[in-house]
């Protein structure tokens, strides 16, 4: 696995200390980005937590996802949360080390009560006596809160840095781009009252499980089902929920998001609201796979205009808390497809989340480049190899195109609707579950350069992920080697 090494740099560690106005949560910050350029140690809020309790409770769920490793829970993962200060708010996410479990925290205006909220987005230490002094803290315990240090302690701070490098691997990256582009594709499925989200999340079970359940929305609350009966809400791997259980006591509601019709295995969010805040976790189809290789950004990647667009719309997005694609399209000019395809491009730099709840994006600048992870992309680079090759041939009509491989010919068909299937291997495994196989994104790369040569509009390449298979292409058997990654 490609990993590379990133270093954390902070002042001093996070931690909650005692002083003659109380308890005070003090977050270091690394590096990070800000509005005005890269800043060494940035500060973001200063003030107090609304609800001290459920807030702790939350940044320590946050916490455990970042060092939690939910397949093959042998090997530990060791990065620190990103936070993200949006104007109006600050956002707390993390990823699991086998990069399967997304988690994000939400702490709303509602839940602050301070200065002026920042912009940037950086990372925020996390030790073992922070962990044990938020464990400890209690419902009437007033709690400073402070996201970075104030300008005394920067100018005059002597003492040893706190420094960590950590390995970073691609899959990890790979995953902060592929969640935006799931949770974009789903609708709130249920919502339940407090007194049955305790209790349905208590009934889970534990202890290393790693199968698949489905839950049916039952009036307020959900009933547990063997297969993906319609109206059906996929669980996949439902111990991997288990960080939730910190903030039970403080629940008001349960909230569970996932794509309208799944027939089979598929991601879904998790969202307990607190006073003030949410909590979300969001899971992967299969908990013995990360997000990294779902394939939702593919589609984007191959067009020939997501990188230019991209461009254009990052200068717009300004650490917005909301990004509304109809605003973008109007400022930018461009198509709705096209924002959508730069906003995917945006999020394999780590610069675009998505906000389930709010059914928007959000901007963040994690320390990331769009074309690192292009590169880390294997079906990506084989699909331009065979574009380079002059391999796909397209057949008279235009539903129809033949790629050749070695010695060996696959067939990709389009119908009216733009819908896709293939001969090979990959589609006949996943039937575009786990986004396009190479032969189909080679295929849209040559179909877009054509018309961008004959002078028409440029459509995006679709989200290929998301598209049914054509009735009638079957997947026959063919001697080309190997599954693509």
């Amino acid at each position: 696995m490609t990993q590379s090494a990133h270093a954390y740099a902070y002042l001093r560690p996070s931690a909650v200390l005692d002083g003659a106005d109380g308890r005070r949560l003090d977050l270091a910050t690394s590096g990070g980005a800000t509005p005005l350029g890269e800043a060494a140690n940035p500060r973001f809020f200063a003030g107090f937590l609304a609800d001290p309790a459920p807030a702790a409770a939350a940044l320590l769920a946050v916490a455990d996802v970042a060092a939690a490793r939910y397949y093959q829970p042998q090997l530990r993962a060791s990065l620190d949360p990103v936070v993200t200060a949006n104007g109006d708010r600050l956002r707390f996410e993390s990823f699991s080390g086998c990069c399967g479990v997304y988690a994000r925290l939400d702490v709303l205006q509602a839940g602050l009560d301070g200065d002026e909220i920042g912009h940037g987005t950086t990372n925020v230490d996390v030790n073992n006596p922070l962990r044990e002094a938020l464990s400890r803290i209690g419902p009437t315990d007033p709690l400073h809160l402070a996201v970075g240090p104030d300008a005394l302690e920067v100018t005059s701070f002597d003492g040893p840095l706190v420094e960590k490098k950590v390995p970073l691997p691609q899959r990890w990256l790979r995953g902060f781009a592929e969640t935006q582009v799931v949770a974009a594709g789903f609708d709130l499925r249920a919502e339940l009252p407090a007194a049955e989200a305790v209790r349905f999340l208590r009934s889970l079970p534990r202890g290393g499980r790693t199968s698949t359940a489905w839950v049916v929305p039952a009036g307020r609350t959900l009933r547990p089902t063997t297969r993906p009966v319609p109206g059906a809400v996929c669980l996949p791997g439902p111990d991997r929920l288990v960080a939730l259980q910190r903030v039970l006591r403080h629940a008001l509601a349960l909230r569970v998001y996932g794509p309208v019709a799944a027939t089979g295995p598929a991601a879904s969010a998790w969202e307990v609201v607190l006073p003030g805040m949410r909590l979300t976790l969001t899971l992967s189809p299969d908990a013995s796979r990360g997000f990294s290789g779902e394939g939702g950004v593919l589609g984007a990647l191959a067009t020939g205009t997501a990188e230019q667009d991209a461009d254009l719309v990052a200068v717009l997005l300004a650490w917005e808390p909301r990004i509304e694609v109809a605003d973008l399209a109007e400022q930018s000019g461009l198509s709705h497809d096209r924002v959508r395809a730069a906003l995917t491009r945006l999020g394999t730099a780590g610069q675009i989340g998505y906000d389930t709840a709010e059914a928007a994006y959000f901007h963040r600048q994690l320390p990331y480049d769009a074309g690192r992870a292009e590169a880390a992309n294997p079906r990506l680079r084989a699909a331009r190899a065979l574009v380079a090759a002059g391999a796909v041939r397209l057949e008279p009509g235009g539903t129809t195109a033949v790629v050749t491989v070695d010695d060996h010919i696959q067939r990709v068909r389009t119908d009216e609707a733009g819908r896709l299937g293939c001969t090979c291997l990959w589609w006949a495994k996943y039937r575009g579950g786990r986004g396009p196989c190479k032969h189909a994104l080679a295929v849209a790369m040559v179909r877009e350069a054509g018309r961008r040569v004959a002078g028409e509009q440029v459509p995006t390449v679709p989200a290929l992920s998301t598209l049914p298979v054509v009735p009638g292409v079957v997947a026959v058997p063919t001697t080309e080697k190997g599954v693509q990654a």
